[in-house]
């Protein structure tokens, strides 16, 4: 019989950080392609990524929920291709 232990699957890396400043996401809404920012929803600004494919929750504060990526390397993708995106949009 396998042990539970042997089954153990990665499926979903779920990360957060911060990228150390404001974001005016109504802007960001308006720049970035696949963005969807609803506040009366829910607060942050959802962008979904293909490549690495993972949603990124982006808060007004700053602060990055990464989810979706099957290993740590996704998320840290996605963290930096956001940075990147957002500077050279001048939202950073």
């Amino acid at each position: 019989m396998t042990e539970p232990r042997d089954t153990i699957e990665i499926v979903n890396v779920v990360a957060s950080t911060g990228i150390g400043q404001e974001i005016d996401l109504k802007q960001a809404t308006l720049a970035l392609e696949d963005a969807d920012y609803d506040p009366k929803r829910f607060p942050g600004l959802v962008y979904r990524l293909s490549d690495p494919k993972v949603v990124v929750l982006l808060f007004g504060s700053g602060k990055l929920v990464i989810t979706g990526g099957r290993k740590l390397e996704d998320a840290a993708n996605a963290v930096d291709r956001i940075v990147e995106e957002l500077k050279n949009l001048s939202l950073l």
